[in-house]
């Protein structure tokens, strides 16, 4: 099947499709004799896969790095496993400091509220968003 085809046939635009081939997740596919790409069936199961992976949050090194483990010795479940241990870990950490930053912003909102317009200086843009911890680090090092 050519580009089109296998586009329409999985939801992955033609130029993505080029670019997982440039990326080693997806292989070249054969040329036509007027130099079409000319993929075989693979390549769908092979896109519903990256597509899987990607939405489980995995990036393409890493699923490139999956593709390479099941081509070398067959089936990469424990390596995969470790690969999604690890992305679940990145991700609680990410969660963690959301939900810091979050509780934060909140702190801020409400600071923003009950100060008083007339009392922010031209040189702090908006005293809402305290900056006395960078004013403090600048002066002390100059």
């Amino acid at each position: 099947m050519r580009i089109g085809e296998l586009a329409a046939d999985t939801g992955v635009s033609p130029k993505t499709i080029r670019f997982y081939e440039t990326a080693g997740v997806l292989p070249a596919p054969d040329r036509t004799a007027s130099g079409y790409r000319a993929y075989d069936t693979s390549a769908v199961d092979r896109l519903a896969f990256v597509k899987a992976a990607q939405a489980a949050g995995l990036t393409l090194a890493q699923i490139r790095d999956i593709i390479s483990a099941r081509e070398a010795s067959g089936a990469p479940c424990q390596h995969v496993a470790a690969i999604l241990e690890s992305h679940a870990t990145a991700l609680q950490a990410r969660i963690t400091a959301l939900s810091d930053l979050l509780e934060h912003v909140h702190r801020l909102s409400q600071r923003a509220i009950t100060l008083d317009p007339g009392q922010c200086l031209p040189q702090h843009v908006c005293h809402a968003i305290p900056t006395s911890q960078l004013t403090d680090r600048a002066s002390s090092s100059s």
